[in-house]
């Protein structure tokens, strides 16, 4: 299905990029247990470190960069996990 790689402006999630971003989203799960926001929040990098993400994810993650997690691999549904540890909206 080539045809979905070429809509502008969106990447469409599929099995590749599932298994691109599997680590991330496991990173991203860990966060909704309250004491995995908090040791986050303490310490991004070393929380980070428990997880086989590409430094480009670990990276993006600490940058708060959506737009490149999103081109790793990432899945909004996961992400929002990370934006809502920020007390972001999805929105933004």
């Amino acid at each position: 299905l080539d045809e979905l790689n070429d809509i502008p402006g969106t990447k469409v999630f599929n099995a590749l990029r599932s298994r691109q971003a599997y680590h991330l989203h496991k990173f991203c799960m860990s966060l909704m247990q309250a004491e995995n926001r908090e040791a986050f929040k303490a310490d991004e990098r070393t929380y980070l470190d428990k997880f086989r993400m590409s430094e480009e994810q670990k990276q993006a993650v600490l940058d708060r960069d959506f737009t490149r997690l999103i081109d790793l691999g990432g899945n909004i549904y996961f992400l929002v996990k990370l934006s809502n540890t920020d007390g972001w909206s999805t929105q933004k």
